[in-house]
């Protein structure tokens, strides 16, 4: 029973994560559809480097909220089922059947920066802040 109530807490804040993960996908990227074709006939997008830099730094937010307070594995496992589920949904009218490739980039990729940034996030909020010595406590006198 103890078990499960220290886990319950961890599995809330990892499907919280994985559905502001999926929201903010749907804000950021979901609205845009259409490849742009330029002067040239070359397409690109259909997302701009706007798009992932706001969703990137909109993340940032839940990531620190909860590597803070000791959900790193939440944090990683839930941004990252948050934007595979985002990205399948999103790309899996693909015909050819690549979107799966870009899913897989899109996990993999979401996997190790999640991770390294929550890993981060908890070392420096472990160590807390470093303070010097109060002066009266300095030995040299000074």
């Amino acid at each position: 029973m103890r078990r499960l109530r220290k886990l319950v807490p961890h599995l809330s804040v990892m499907l919280v994560l994985a559905l502001v993960a999926l929201a903010l996908w749907a804000a950021w990227l979901g609205w845009d559809q259409h490849a742009d074709v330029r002067p040239d006939g070359t397409t690109t997008g259909p997302y701009e480097a706007w798009q992932l830099i706001g969703l990137v730094l909109t993340l940032l937010a839940p990531v620190y909220w909860a590597a803070s307070r000791r959900h790193v594995t939440a944090a990683v496992l839930g941004v990252t089922a948050g934007l595979t589920t985002a990205a399948f949904y999103d790309w899996s009218d693909d015909s050819s059947g690549l979107f799966v490739i870009g899913v897989g980039m899109v996990m993999a990729g979401s996997l190790l920066v999640t991770a390294a940034v929550s890993a981060v996030i908890a070392s420096v909020k472990r160590e807390g802040p470093r303070r010097s010595p109060p002066s009266s406590a300095r030995r040299d006198g000074r």
